[in-house]
């Protein structure tokens, strides 16, 4: 132990300086928000990690034939720790968030001249001198310092005993006590980390950052791996997806089946509304006692509204649900899902213009691995060409902001809508009620609050969590409403479902609130996260050329329906009938297979979790 130890001394600076930025980044990068603090086992991992690659520094030579390998070796590792803790400070700073598989995505589509004009306008004394960024330049220039006087004094005779003998002693039983504290916490974080890497999909890697424990990456180095890592599992799934995009364009206009009526005439106008986190029990629609939908509850009494009792999603991941619903893939496929082709593009080459307005899968550098991997095959740049002809370009606060995109991207001018005769098809992708429900709805609006709730079961806490989310629905309600209201007088039909729900203290979990990323799916869990509502709006043009379509509508609002068949549903009611379309998958055709299982997460049966 005392020649390790030995070894540790004659590198301490180099242990020490790199243990020092690695405290210093930490903090450096912590979020404004309040309550944010460091990785709990900091300390201790870093003091662990750090001494295995101090001894790993010790075993190298110090000089091959007079080149010096080991003082090479420690350059190489400052260059890369000092590099790393810089670029991650400085995205904290600049971007909210720090080095992501979203934020390597976006540096790879870079190109040289945006590259230099981001560097001119970011990068200046003010980001040094005023932000956190400063704290890790100011260890950089400690150590230089250090290096420094190290050359300037060329041997310094050191003979008192505590450098020589108590010191090593010091830090070996120093490393002991921080080992044994650090142990187990250190060895889990690792555990996970091997398990995180085994990951084969992007997908995977989102399963595996729910689970508890999972990994916490909690250096700049860890999260550049895996940013790597993450990307190089998209693109693996992004070249199968493309493979058969090229498949699709070869086809040929009788086999995706288009019927020579459908550009002859003015068509219809499918809209989609993509709803987020919406639990169905908190729907004045489908009982609620809460007052937080009236205007679909008054589209339904005028009519026009056809909502369905029985359909739910095959995940409670945004995600996860994306990757089922943008392709024709479905639960209990062959191959996966990015084998199959997406569904949008086999609508461009039917003849509609699809319209793509969302308020969540764009790409941003703060994303987090969640975003990432729903929205990636939605915004690489080939495939969401051939998927939609107008896209937004940018997020918004409000989901209201969607129907000005709408009106400045889509919407022809007044004098030329009667002449417009290419049919459509919108997707209104919503933040609706996501995670923070706080957030999602303008404060001026606010209309619930802890007072109307009278349930002393729930703490005050709880109760205004729940006025939140009640909140977000009653917004919900209004920006849907809006939609409703802008093709009111147009052929057109309008669905909405959520991806999936969420659990606001429900029935079975008076304390829960949010998502259980479990396979053990419980009753509860299954009625209050992949239970949703979905609900059909046809316009009087729309009854009055499509009688046919409403009474399908009418009659299949009672069968069970799991959404990853969602776009077998939205062929069909197009027209569209191509060899990728399959009618037993159809809600609304005669042929639609009432009996086919609905697996929760590709495991779960959900028809006899609910019926226990």
């Amino acid at each position: 132990m005392g020649k390790v130890c030995g070894s540790v001394n004659h590198n301490l600076i180099f242990f020490l300086f790199m243990y020092v930025l690695g405290i210093v980044e930490s903090y450096a990068v912590l979020p404004e928000w309040k309550g944010a603090k460091v990785y709990d086992n900091l300390y201790f991992e870093l003091f662990f990690d750090l001494f295995i690659l101090t001894l790993l520094v010790a075993l190298v030579p110090q000089k091959i034939r007079k080149f010096p390998l080991r003082a090479t070796v420690k350059g190489i590792i400052y260059t890369i720790a000092y590099s790393l803790a810089i670029i991650d400070t400085f995205c904290m700073v600049k971007f909210g968030n720090t080095i992501s598989p979203s934020m390597l995505l976006l540096v790879g589509e870079t190109t040289g001249s945006e590259t230099a004009e981001f560097l001119g306008t970011y990068v200046n004394l003010d980001v040094i001198f005023t932000t956190n960024l400063g704290w890790v330049l100011l260890v950089l220039l400690g150590h230089l310092l250090v290096e420094v006087i190290k050359c300037k004094v060329k041997r310094i005779r050191c003979n008192v005993v505590w450098c020589n003998r108590l010191l090593p002693f010091v830090f070996c039983l120093l490393s002991i006590v921080m080992l044994i504290i650090g142990w187990n916490d250190t060895i889990t974080n690792k555990q996970c980390l091997i398990r995180h890497f085994e990951c084969k999909t992007v997908g995977d890697v989102e399963k595996d950052m729910n689970l508890h424990p999972c990994v916490v990456m909690y250096q700049p180095v860890y999260r550049l791996a895996d940013a790597f890592f993450s990307n190089h599992l998209i693109s693996l799934q992004l070249g199968r997806l493309k493979d058969k995009a090229q498949e699709v364009e070869a086809m040929t206009p009788n086999q995706l089946g288009i019927p020579d009526s459908l550009l002859a005439s003015k068509p219809s106008n499918i809209i989609l509304i993509i709803g987020e986190s919406f639990n169905k029990y908190h729907s004045q629609l489908y009982g609620y006692e809460k007052k937080n939908t009236p205007q679909q509850v008054a589209l339904e009494k005028s009519g026009k509204l056809v909502k369905f009792s029985d359909v739910m999603a095959p995940w409670n991941l945004t995600s996860f649900v994306f990757k089922h619903l943008m392709t024709t893939y479905t639960v209990g496929d062959e191959g996966d899902w990015c084998d199959y082709p997406l569904f949008c593009q086999l609508f461009r080459k039917a003849g509609y213009q699809v319209n793509f307005l969302t308020n969540q899968f764009l790409p941003h550098a703060k994303d987090a691995i969640y975003d990432f991997s729903g929205g990636f095959f939605l915004n690489d740049e080939l495939l969401s060409k051939v998927q939609f002809d107008i896209r937004n370009e940018q997020t918004h606060l409000w989901d209201e902001e969607l129907l000005k995109d709408y009106a400045r991207l889509v919407a022809p001018p007044e004098e030329y809508a009667d002449s417009v005769s290419t049919p459509s098809l919108t997707i209104f992708h919503l933040m609706g009620q996501h995670v923070n429900y706080r957030i999602r709805c303008p404060k001026a609006k606010m209309k619930f609050f802890t007072g109307d709730y009278d349930c002393p079961q729930n703490t005050l806490k709880e109760k205004k969590n729940m006025a939140y989310y009640d909140c977000a629905v009653w917004y919900n309600d209004s920006v849907v409403g809006a939609i409703v209201d802008r093709f009111k007088d147009d052929d057109a039909v309008i669905i909405y479902f959520p991806d999936h729900g969420d659990e606001v203290y429900g029935p079975g979990s008076l304390h829960h609130c949010g998502r259980n990323h479990t396979t053990n799916i419980t009753k509860n869990i299954a009625q209050q996260e992949y239970e949703i509502p979905m609900w059909f709006y046809y316009t009087d043009k729309y009854a009055k050329r499509h009688p046919d379509v409403v009474a399908s509508i009418k009659k299949a609002k009672d069968k069970p329906f799991m959404t990853d068949a969602m776009s077998h549903l939205l062929l069909g009611l197009a027209g569209i009938k191509c060899k990728d379309y399959r009618p037993q998958l159809d809600l609304l055709s005669p042929q639609y297979n009432e009996k086919r299982q609905r697996l929760m997460q590709h495991l779960v049966d959900y028809d006899k979790v609910v019926k226990e």
